[in-house]
């Protein structure tokens, strides 16, 4: 009898945990949705990650900002600078309007955001480097027209670049500024080709409605070069143009973009 009772209780058992995993419905969490581009400049296949903001297929009358995110790989940046975009877009929070966020995957992110360095170390250091005339214009020429194409978005695009994409955004600000409107620009590598591009002078785009430049404590040449930046761009006569400049002491090279990016979307957008 004992022994009829034990197997009954496992029977029991088996049984409830069949029933229990059988009330469990699984499905992925989806963020947006991922597309691959061939591209004709870049003579490689080009994977973008792609965000789409809460009720973007309910109200097909409405057109949206575009956030380009450099870095944007899943394992890089996009889901939690992403997530900054959703929170600052949610209606009690109303820090920014709801954007579409694109991420461009890297594939080899010390040849796309650099220019030829005439310094040898550069060279040596990063032998692969001196691509970004071909990034840039595949950003241009092919992924811009894409998005356009694609996806209901107005005129109002911002950049985001730490590191090397801080340099890289940094180029396009001083070469091609009509390309974004708001540019945000963290921890940028300056020190690249012996500080050369701080030599040149930027030519601002009169659409160019915002620029942030931020840099935490990051040592004396990545601290010196930001803020040589921000006086560069304050001292160039563009008066429609609002710039910021944040030195975050308590943050990193690590850990400076989260941050940064919050704070500028709060000058951008916040009266």
């Amino acid at each position: 009898m004992l022994k009829k009772t034990f197997w009954a209780s496992i029977l029991i058992i088996i049984c409830f945990q069949v029933c229990l995993q059988a009330q469990v419905d699984k499905k992925p969490i989806s963020l947006g949705e991922q597309i691959t581009l061939n591209s004709n400049i870049l003579k490689e296949k080009r994977t973008v990650n792609i965000y789409l903001p809460k009720g973007y297929e309910e109200e097909p009358s409405n057109s949206y900002p575009v956030i380009y995110l450099l870095d944007g790989g899943l394992s890089e940046d996009v889901i939690h600078l992403t997530g900054i975009v959703q929170f600052g877009s949610f209606s009690w929070i109303n820090m920014l309007p709801q954007s579409i966020v694109v991420g461009t995957c890297n594939v080899d992110r010390k040849r796309d955001f650099t220019y030829p360095s005439t310094f040898q170390l550069d060279q040596e250091e990063l032998p692969t480097s001196g691509g970004s005339a071909n990034f840039i214009a595949f950003l241009k020429n092919e992924l811009q027209p894409y998005i356009s194409k694609t996806y209901r978005v107005n005129n109002q695009k911002t950049i985001i670049g730490q590191s090397l994409g801080g340099l890289l955004a940094t180029e396009i600000l001083f070469t091609q500024p009509s390309l974004f409107n708001n540019y945000i620009i963290v921890s940028p590598s300056l020190w690249w080709d012996s500080e050369n591009l701080l030599k040149s002078k930027p030519e601002i785009h009169p659409e160019t409605a915002n620029i942030f430049v931020s840099v935490g404590k990051e040592g004396e040449v990545m601290e010196r070069t930001a803020r040589e930046l921000f006086q560069l761009l304050k001292n160039q006569p563009f008066p429609k143009t609002k710039l910021y400049f944040q030195f975050m002491e308590d943050k990193n090279h690590g850990d400076a973009l989260h941050q940064s990016v919050y704070n500028a979307f709060e000058k951008f957008y916040t009266p």
